[in-house]
């Protein structure tokens, strides 16, 4: 039995339907002006112009990332950290539902805060002056712990929780918890790990018809590199993958290129899984390149993305209170994976929850025109405020129950040691 009454559920559902139309305006102006990776400085701008007027301390440039912050209200541990991503995809715009994620965890953080702060005249109620503006009202001082809206840029590729991570953010935090939307109702969704590598080829140019024996092509190593992958992938494991592109393949026809690089991406169902892969592309191109009398580099091109460690503890908090608010989560289908994200890292590091939420039918697909459309659908709409409920309860949650949190840690030690 949770030791949180019921009665604090209740005031953060007030606080919820209090602020939802003007939460519902954040999640529109992010969508109406998309920004991408390490670029997102007027939603960065937006957010936390919002958390400063409801009085939490504002800390900007953090990680060394201009559009990354720390909002934090409290300055004591148990704190519980609510992540907001809002970098939008180049071409396609909040096709991923950033939008939604921003305002959804800058939502859950106010009510959670103005819910255990129990102060009436802090509770937002939408006025001219800003999107959320109100009284900035009290915070706690830090005797009920600490809530964290941590500003998360560059999820598309960039690996902002990941430097977030190395930068020790989330160091002193007992839990990390956002919601992504999709097109399932998943609460403990397979996240893969994942991360991409450079490989060049080096040869010798020559003149295919004046010294065609002096050449030797690195365009063929790398082409011979795709094929040696192809028959690997038939026998990994699920989940298990490398996709790549030739990123330069030569200067001109009638020169056997001296130089030829490509692009791959790998992913694996677990991190170990992922350093297996890492190690089978460094050895079948090494093996092309003494086959065919080049030489070989091979390096990592891209921050990488650690697999998700789900915490089933807090998960379960967060199905209950996102079915009461009216939404039931189903279990998710074996053996499907929904990407991969830098949640991965933070997970790592901390119990941590990602599950996602459908604002469209099974038969679409994020990253498409669909997608973004639906970002900003009436269905959206609808499904932000309870996606912001069950967060801020399930944030009430941790750093009210203390049981919680241990089982939550105790489970996510043995996560990660493998015990």
């Amino acid at each position: 039995m949770s030791p949180v009454p019921d009665a604090l559920y209740r005031r953060v559902r007030e606080e919820v339907a209090d602020r939802a139309e003007a939460l519902w305006q954040v999640a529109s102006a992010l969508h109406a002006d998309p920004e991408y990776a390490f670029a997102e400085r007027r939603a960065a701008a937006l957010l936390t112009g919002e958390l400063r007027r409801a009085g939490f301390d504002v800390s900007e440039g953090v990680a060394g990332m201009p559009t990354a912050f720390v909002a934090r209200s409290g300055a004591e541990r148990p704190a519980v950290a609510l992540l907001l991503e809002y970098d939008a995809l180049p071409g396609l715009g909040h096709a991923c539902g950033h939008n939604l994620i921003a305002a959804a965890g800058l939502g859950a953080a106010l009510a959670a805060r103005t819910a255990l702060d129990g102060n009436a005249g802090s509770v937002l109620d939408g006025s001219a002056g800003s999107v959320l503006d109100g009284s900035a009202g009290s915070v706690l001082d830090g005797s009920a712990g600490s809530v964290l809206a941590v500003g998360t840029p560059a999820e598309e590729g960039g690996g902002g929780k990941a430097l977030e991570v190395e930068a020790g953010v989330f160091d002193d935090v007992d839990a990390a918890l956002m919601f992504h939307p999709g097109v399932y109702d998943w609460v403990r969704a397979p996240l893969t790990a994942q991360e991409q590598y450079r490989v060049a080829f080096h040869g010798r140019a020559a003149h295919p018809t004046g010294n065609p024996t002096e050449g030797i092509d690195a365009l063929a190593a790398l082409v011979e590199l795709f094929n040696v992958l192809a028959a690997l992938g038939r026998r990994l494991p699920a989940a298990s993958h490398i996709q790549g592109i030739i990123t330069h393949g030569g200067e001109a026809t009638n020169i056997v290129p001296a130089y030829a690089e490509g692009r791959f991406g790998l992913r694996a169902a677990t991190t170990e899984q992922l350093d297996d892969l890492a190690g089978r592309l460094a050895t079948c191109a090494a093996g092309v390149a003494q086959a065919t009398g080049t030489t070989v580099n091979v390096e990592r091109a891209t921050i990488r993305y650690e697999h998700f460690r789900d915490s089933g503890t807090l998960s379960e908090r967060f199905a209950a209170h996102l079915e009461r608010a009216g939404i039931r989560p189903t279990p998710p289908a074996h053996g499907v994976y929904l990407g991969s994200s830098d949640i991965g890292n933070v997970s790592a590091r901390v119990p941590a929850i990602h599950p996602f939420v459908a604002i469209m039918d099974e038969d679409g697909s994020d990253h498409t025109p669909e997608f973004a459309a639906a970002a900003v659908s009436a269905r959206a709409r609808r499904v932000l405020p309870v996606v912001t409920e069950a967060l801020a309860c399930t944030a009430i949650d941790v750093l009210r129950d203390a049981d919680l949190r241990e089982r939550a840690w105790n489970a996510h030690d043995r996560s990660t040691t493998g015990r």
